[in-house]
């Protein structure tokens, strides 16, 4: 029998059972999912409304202009890791959450319903911008909020666990959006994708955030967060006084968020634009090698907690900078579907060492009172700064002649994040979420 708990507040309020903990972390996980499918359905359907936004010109031109507004988007993900994680440290994570999946659902409608260059002209790509700086607003306050949610909603032991299903739910939601560009690439002709089909994902995202909301209305809220002490001094003050844990948030990120948006969502404009495959094939080789990772999130997880975070982060930070080169290399040279899935399925084992565990690695960083905002903001500006700019700097160097150059760049990047994970400690160990 479950005891009920006396909170600061001095409210009585019953502690959560096991089956209250899986229906809300399921329903914040399907949030996310949702959240994340109107996020990537962008970048999976770049390749047909390029043409819709700008100026004709060639692939690449058009493909560096929709690269440069997914970057865009990214330069809100620290505002709303800002805004979001004080709303959320608060509020809650329950309203910070609804309100993310709320920002999401507008911006997909928004690009839906643009009307193309042709039709408006420069209101075009003005209205692309817009919906994507409020989706950046959105993910950016998502990231941050669910991390915090399920890490707090976990029990201690299955922590690495069941905060996994944070990125299981991320690369489903990419995986949602390959699979309807598959089914639309076999219904649709290209023409027709390029014309209108590309706006019915755009819609499918909005309806799907409905019910996301709809879900998300029915958690509850942590413990954590409801026995915490509502004191009176900022949220912003206080984190100023964890220095070392944003600086540890900001290292551990950069080489993982770097490779995560390259093996994933830049690989399909890769294998299309630089190893000379199909837009089919690079298709279905993205969504197959997706699934895969998709399913390697909570074994990596579990296996954190019995281990500890520290083993696995090292094991991606020295395999990423020993074979990110060796992999792109393969990969400007093979043709066949099942050697390109080989490598990047082997470049994506190796990131799982840390997409697996960097929510719950941040979460167990920081005190309750500000941990979305430690979590959400250092990420957000990371990400924003190494993984928006993924995409655009890789088509830079191919424009510019150099595409080896961005080899050199990713494997740099993860070797920043090796030192960092050598001289970190294991938050497994020591978890700010079991001592506050």
């Amino acid at each position: 029998m479950e005891l009920s708990q006396t909170y600061s507040s001095g409210t009585e309020l019953p502690a959560k059972t096991t089956s209250q903990r899986i229906r809300s972390i399921f329903s914040g996980s399907i949030g996310n999912m949702v959240e994340w499918y109107d996020w990537y359905v962008y970048a999976a359907f770049s390749l047909y409304f390029a043409k819709n936004f700008f100026p004709k010109g060639d692939l690449t031109a058009q493909l560096l202009n929709t690269a440069a507004i997914f970057a865009v988007g990214f330069l809100m993900r620290p505002i709303g890791g800002w805004l979001m994680g004080l709303y959320a440290d608060r509020l809650g994570r329950k309203a910070a959450l609804l309100a993310s999946v709320f920002m999401m659902c507008l911006g997909s409608l928004v690009i839906a319903l643009t009307p193309s260059y042709e039709m408006i002209g420069f209101g075009a790509p003005v209205l692309l911008v817009f919906a994507r700086l409020l989706q950046g607003l959105s993910v950016g306050g998502e990231y941050g909020t669910s991390a915090t949610y399920l890490s707090e909603m976990s029990d201690e032991k299955n922590r690495g666990f069941f905060s996994s299903f944070q990125y299981v739910t991320l690369i489903s939601g990419q995986l949602i959006a390959l699979a309807v560009l598959i089914v639309l690439q076999q219904v649709l002709d290209t023409e027709q994708l390029e014309s209108w089909g590309w706006r019915i994902p755009f819609v499918i995202g909005a309806l799907c955030a409905i019910i996301a909301m709809f879900l998300r209305r029915n958690m509850v809220e942590t413990e954590s967060f409801a026995k915490k002490d509502k004191g009176a001094e900022g949220p912003m003050r206080i984190l100023m006084r964890h220095p070392k844990e944003m600086l540890t948030v900001v290292a551990l990120t950069m080489g993982g968020t770097l490779a995560f948006y390259t093996y994933t969502t830049y690989m399909q404009k890769y294998l299309v634009n630089s190893a000379g495959m199909s837009k089919d094939d690079a298709t279905s080789i993205s969504a197959a090698t997706l699934f895969i990772f998709m399913l390697l999130q909570p074994a990596f997880g579990a296996l954190s907690d019995r281990i500890g975070r520290r083993p696995l982060l090292i094991t991606f930070g020295v395999l990423g900078t020993l074979c990110t080169i060796p992999i792109f290399t393969a990969l400007q040279s093979v043709h066949s579907w099942w050697g390109a899935f080989v490598l990047i399925m082997a470049a994506l084992l190796i990131v799982s060492g840390y997409t697996s565990i960097n929510a719950v690695v941040k979460a167990e960083l920081f005190p309750t009172e500000i941990r979305a905002l430690g979590v959400g903001l250092p990420y957000a500006v990371t990400v924003s700064v190494f993984g928006g700019t993924a995409e655009y700097i890789a088509l830079w160097c191919k424009d510019s002649g150099f595409e080896g150059a961005y080899y050199w760049y990713v494997t740099a990047c993860i070797a920043v994040s090796l030192l960092a994970y050598v001289f970190m400690g294991d938050t497994r160990k020591n978890s700010r979420i079991e001592t506050d």
